[in-house]
């Protein structure tokens, strides 16, 4: 092999690691510009913190070692973040179709809210 093609494989070799290296510095720039978009926007910040609350709510339990009524305490926390969360939809959300989903998600887990509710209210734990 010439020097002449040596040098230019050499070239085509450093250019392709430039252009990788350039490749990952642009990702990653894009995905810190939308990192930082999207915690500006008020649903993605109602969204924190509604599974905050959760998590902090579902780690609080006081475990029975019931698994009837721990599935039922467990899941009132959880079913209220998916109600927190259908709030934050209707409130930014535009498209028809989620708006939909978030009132039929309001509906049922209020309901089921209510009904692990009234089954541990029935059910004392001792």
């Amino acid at each position: 092999m010439t020097l002449a093609k040596k040098i230019v494989l050499l070239l085509m070799a450093a250019g392709m690691v430039l252009a990788v290296l350039l490749e990952s510095v642009s990702a990653q720039e894009m995905k810190h510009d939308m990192g930082a978009m999207s915690a500006q926007s008020p649903s993605t910040d109602g969204y924190k913190a509604a599974m905050d609350k959760m998590h902090t709510d579902m780690t609080a339990l006081e475990y029975s070692g019931n698994a009837d009524v721990d599935f039922a305490r467990g899941m009132i926390p959880h079913h209220q973040a998916a109600i927190d969360m259908a709030k934050i939809e209707l409130a930014n959300g535009k498209d028809p179709e989620m708006r939909k989903l978030a009132e039929a998600v309001i509906a049922a887990q209020e309901a089921e809210i209510k009904q692990m509710q009234d089954w541990l209210a029935a059910r004392p734990v001792k």
